[in-house]
């Protein structure tokens, strides 16, 4: 259990039986009473905001969160699957769940699911992939019309601005936090 003075971004909490997190909080110790915690709440599994206020001696139950250690297997359709690497388990997200993550997913790669309870909620990724350069056009020089970059599209169809010198079929690593290129891998 927390109670009020646990209180602040980031921490996760349950109310009514789902997951929140603490997206925005303000405290405030008005000349009389008690203190006020204003929070802004986000629904860990369908995304809707709450704002609360609550007062000092106010308590929360811890939600019941887990992360584990999952292998990405296949999509099918709006489906993501994934595989539990202990017991051998498959769960699935579906698209809306795995957002802009779906331009970094390739076939065997370690990645932590969120579980609420037993229920997949969210994915987290390794902060960056190697990934292959499947498109990229030809860099002419003297091209500065749009700078020192070029699109390319890698294997998962993301696309994305290099260096002139990147070209198809090597492969380049990409920070999954900002999708933007790092550096060429070397083989």
């Amino acid at each position: 259990m927390y109670n009020s003075s646990n209180l602040k971004k980031g921490l996760k909490i349950q109310i009514d039986n789902e997951p929140y997190i603490i997206v925005d909080f303000q405290f405030s110790k008005p000349g009389k009473g008690q203190s006020l915690y204003r929070c802004k709440l986000k629904n860990m599994i369908n995304g809707t905001i709450l704002d609360r206020t609550y007062r000092s001696g106010d308590s929360f139950e811890k939600a019941n969160l887990e992360e584990r250690k999952m292998q990405y297997l296949y999509n099918q359709d709006n489906e993501y699957y994934f595989m539990d690497q202990q017991n051998y388990e498959q769960v699935m997200l579906t698209d809306d769940r795995i957002g802009d993550s779906k331009n970094f997913l390739i076939d065997n790669l370690e990645v932590d699911i969120l579980l609420f309870d037993i229920t997949p909620i969210g994915i987290t990724l390794p902060n960056f992939v190697n990934l292959e350069v499947t498109k990229a056009e030809p860099w002419a020089k003297g091209d500065s019309a749009t700078g020192d970059s070029k699109p390319i599209t890698v294997e998962t169809g993301y696309e994305l601005r290099v260096p002139p010198f990147i070209e198809e079929g090597i492969k380049i690593t990409i920070d999954t936090r900002t999708g933007e290129y790092v550096t060429r891998v070397k083989e």
